[in-house]
């Protein structure tokens, strides 16, 4: 993974005692409030229900073993003992000091991370598919493109106080989007052309929250060599046209919505005029260069299903059914990725502890070449684990609740902190997680459900992406009660679509039930081979809604 130069060092160094003097002001008087928000916004801190919270970047979801033992020290030092993997691939603490923060970010500095753009109307953390680098099916690596993203948008002067916030995915795989690159403001999808050419799809004016929209295709094949100057040309032009009067219709999905995809397209060609073959392009060197900060780990010559691998799934179902659940295939043979559960039943989905964050450091360390990915569906991966040793890692994994053989399945759930922490939530998250995992505990159940997602966010923001669960549920407020809508259809996929609500909101005591119908339904309606959306998208949602006000009236 991509190592600091003394320039990435210095830079950050500077920016922890900037912002340390700012605190100080603060606190002194100096500073009004109004004055320190867009300063502590601009570092990752936020002020929440019961507590400020910091939200650290973790670029493209990377981190090396180093790194998650400091975040696991910040976590019991700074915190109460555990952090929480967001939808953005980063890492938050719900618990710090305000006055400890500078301290933190120093700490953070010296293993090179830091909470810089993961707050505030600037470019956020550019997220990635959690098996880049290691997938079977991609046509390249995206991580060196995602890194120079990250250095080309970092301290952007241009780009430090846009309408609204701005997020970037990248996505390289051939037949499965893992990174939801339709619904950001920008999703960069590597391509193979006719002529063996690597290029890019670029979708602009995706995204969630109040108005769900689905990224337009504006450009189908853009050479690397100008991503720069096209990913500068579209900021420009948001810049300068997303409205500032109303930050409810300062998303760029508002932008393009009005103007349409197609005059979006022509006013950044316009734009792009000035900027393409100067000095943003990416020359072939440079692009080797970052390439080359990405190297292949020592992977030894294996073969695939070795005799370990094969008795161990034999003499051991439950071992065979967590390999089939949270392993996939690895680019290399004798390998495989590695999908950590985070999400065991009376567990927040995405919470870790310090020991967990430990745990994790160590079997990176002895398993997968140090190196730990963070996942948008809040979980983790080690990517690189030999095939003999999956069993022995297994065992470990069970010693610290990561072998719940959950992955894809609907208690994989993605669920935002709600109202438990977030200043914003209009109802709580988690206990709806909760009953929903306790209602499904029956996991040959589970299995035969097959394949589904089910997202839940406390707010209209979605940051648990309810909108494009295959099942979302949403916290609204009702006189001051709170109650939830049910979404179907949703698909985060190449296939984007944004979930339809199936009609009016449901109790708190009552929204397990009202999946169980669902699924329960689901299975009465599917043919072989159906999941759970092929199934929505051939029946619709008359016959879902039918059912469910039946048995909930």
């Amino acid at each position: 993974m991509y190592a600091y130069k003394e320039y990435d060092q210095l830079l950050l160094n500077e920016r922890v005692e900037q912002f340390r003097d700012q605190t100080q002001r603060f606190f002194k008087g100096e500073l009004s409030e109004e004055e320190f928000l867009i300063l502590r916004l601009q570092n990752g801190l936020y002020v929440q229900r019961h507590a400020p919270l910091l939200r650290v970047a973790v670029p493209y979801g990377m981190l090396n073993s180093t790194q998650v033992r400091k975040l696991a020290h910040i976590a019991k030092t700074y915190d109460k003992g555990y952090a929480h993997i967001s939808t953005r691939q980063n890492v938050q603490f719900n618990w710090p000091k305000m006055a400890d923060v500078p301290d933190i970010l120093a700490e953070l500095a010296s293993v090179q991370m830091h909470a810089v753009q993961t707050s505030g109307n600037c470019i956020r953390n550019t997220t990635i598919d959690q098996f880049a680098g290691v997938a079977v099916n991609e046509v390249a690596d995206p991580r060196p493109y995602c890194e120079i993203i990250r250095q080309w948008s970092t301290f952007h002067p241009e780009f430090a106080f846009l309408p609204r916030k701005f997020k970037i995915a990248v996505s390289a795989a051939t037949d499965e989007d893992r990174a939801a690159i339709r619904f950001n403001d920008i999703g960069l999808r590597l391509v193979e052309n006719a002529a063996g050419e690597i290029g890019f799809n670029v979708f602009v004016g995706g995204g969630l929250g109040r108005t769900p929209i689905a990224g337009s295709l504006i450009n189908e094949f853009l050479p690397p060599k100008h991503l720069l100057s096209y990913l500068e040309a579209v900021l420009r032009v948001y810049n300068r046209y997303g409205r500032r009067d109303n930050k409810y219709k300062a998303r760029i999905k508002i932008l393009v919505k009005a103007l349409t995809p197609d005059v979006f397209r022509d006013k950044v060609a316009e734009e792009w005029k000035h900027l393409v073959n100067t000095a943003l392009d990416l020359p072939d060197a440079e692009v080797k260069q970052m390439q080359e900060c990405f190297p292949e780990p020592a992977y030894e010559a294996l073969e695939d299903n070795p005799a370990a691998l094969m008795s161990a799934k034999k003499d051991s179902s439950a071992f065979s059914i967590w390999y089939r659940q949270n392993t996939d295939n690895h680019k290399k043979s004798g390998y495989r990725i590695v999908t950590l559960s985070l999400k065991p039943i009376s567990v927040a989905p995405g919470d870790v502890t310090t020991d967990q964050l430990i745990a994790i450091a160590d079997m990176a360390d002895q398993y997968s070449f140090g190196e730990v990915r963070t996942t948008h569906n809040q979980n983790v991966v080690l990517a690189d684990v030999k095939q003999e040793l999956l069993y022995e890692l297994w065992e470990k994994l069970k010693s610290f609740d990561f072998a719940t053989a959950n992955i894809h399945t609907i208690n994989d759930i993605i669920c935002c902190p709600g109202g438990d922490f977030c200043a914003l939530a209009n109802a709580k998250s988690i206990p709806i997680a909760e009953q929903i995992q306790r209602k499904f505990d029956d996991y040959d159940y589970v299995y035969d459900i097959g394949e589904i997602s089910l997202n839940i966010s406390g707010c209209m923001n979605a940051c648990s992406h309810h909108h494009i669960g295959n099942i979302g549920v949403l916290g609204v407020d009702k006189k001051g009660k709170e109650f939830y809508q049910v979404s179907l259809g949703g698909d985060s996929g190449f296939d984007a679509a944004v979930g339809k609500i199936i009609g009016p909101s449901f109790k708190e005591e009552e929204v397990a039930n009202v999946i169980e119908t669902i699924i329960k339904f689901y299975i009465d309606q599917r043919i072989e081979g159906e999941t759970f959306l092929m199934t929505y998208q051939r029946i619709g949602m008359a016959p879902f809604k039918e059912k469910v006000y039946a048995k909930n009236n």
